[in-house]
Formats: structure tokens, C-alpha cells, sequence
């Protein structure tokens, strides 16, 4: 896996994928697709669109520390920002009310950021050698961004990564950890979103 992404004359982004890297990032995005669940039904024709607008959310935080991970309490919590001498009743409450009004839209982002992967990536045929070239222009750079993002959030979570100076330690593991699968694809995914940025 060393593809990595190069600038597009105009704008853009380009990457060199063989089929295995196609298939391992496609099979990620539809895992977080699965993640982060099915979008909110479409309204009925006769619904009215304001109060689609403000249709509330959750309010508690989810219980996978995964989604933990890609929807952080807005206030206090290990992700929060903190206020000293904040009443910590008080920073849940907001933090509450916050994600009942904007847990909804920002699902909805990441799910439209993972689709946006997996259908460039539907879009792409390797050619005889086994190899692709993917261009993404126009909002495609950032939707590959975020998804990019939310996919080492989602499997720090699970390698239980707290400091990004763990990820040293990460090289070191033995082949046989079973771990090392997980490790290998997010620090190739840390590679991809350095260059993309990068090029960005």
C-alpha cells in the first residue's frame, strides 16, 4: 500500500489504488457506513418542512466507543472543551441539548462523506497491472477527507488510541497480534489524509 495522493492541475486530487487497496478502502467505508446506521425516512410529501428542519436528535451519547469517538459530548467529557470550576451536571446538560440539535445533521454528513468513497471507488476499474487511477475534484477532496478522518477515529477507538504518540508504539507490535491488521490500515489511512491535506 503506497499510493499516495498527488495535486491535479487546476484542482483536485489523484491517487494510484490497485484492486486490493480499492477493495480494503471500499469494505471500510461500508463498515462505517453500518456504523453510523440508515439515514432519517424521507418526510412525507405533506410534511411540514420547518419542523423537518428542527426534528430533534438523541441526547445521550452513544454507548460504542467508536460512535463515542465520531460524536463527542460538545462540553466537558474526555473530547469537550472544559471549563474550570464548571458545574459537571450543568456541562452534561448542554451537552445534551447540543447533540439533540445537531447529532442528526452531522450523522447525516459522515454517511453522505462514506457514500461519496464508496461510489468513486464503484467508479473506478483497475486496469491490466491491477492498478486505477482515482481523480476526485470538486467537493470529492473534502468528502474523502472527512470519511478519511472519521475512518482512523473509528479504528483508534477500537485500538483503544488515546495520544497521538501511541501510534509509535504501534509499529512495534508482533505479526501475530491480532491487532495488527487494525494497525497497518490506520496508519495507512494516516498516510492517505497527510497527503490529501496536502494537496488540499
Amino acid at each position: 500500500m503506497g499510493g499516495t495522493f498527488q495535486a491535479l492541475d487546476g484542482g483536485g486530487a489523484a491517487i494510484v489504488l490497485d484492486d486490493i487497496e480499492i477493495s480494503i478502502l471500499r469494505s471500510l467505508a461500508v463498515q462505517l457506513l453500518e456504523l453510523i446506521g440508515p439515514g432519517e425516512p424521507e418526510p412525507a410529501a405533506d410534511a411540514d418542512p420547518l419542523a423537518a428542519l428542527f426534528a430533534e436528535g438523541p441526547s445521550e451519547p452513544p454507548s460504542d466507543p467508536a460512535l463515542a469517538r465520531l460524536f463527542p459530548d460538545a462540553y466537558g467529557g474526555p473530547a469537550g472543551p472544559q471549563a474550570p470550576g464548571a458545574d459537571p451536571a450543568e456541562l452534561a446538560a448542554m451537552s445534551a441539548e447540543f447533540r439533540r440539535f445537531t447529532e442528526n445533521d452531522l450523522r447525516t454528513r459522515k454517511r453522505e462523506d462514506a457514500l461519496a468513497v464508496v461510489r468513486s471507488l464503484d467508479a473506478v476499474a483497475p486496469a491490466g497491472g491491477g492498478e486505477a487511477e482515482l481523480e476526485l475534484t470538486g467537493e470529492l477532496p473534502m468528502r474523502w477527507l472527512g470519511a478519511l478522518n472519521d475512518l482512523r477515529l473509528t479504528i483508534g477507538a477500537r485500538l483503544e488510541i488515546t495520544e497521538d504518540d501511541e501510534s509509535a508504539q504501534l509499529f512495534r507490535l508482533p505479526d501475530d497480534d491480532p491487532r495488527k491488521p487494525m494497525v497497518m490500515a490506520y496508519l495507512w489511512l494516516g498516510g492517505l489524509q497527510e497527503t490529501l491535506i496536502e494537496t488540499l
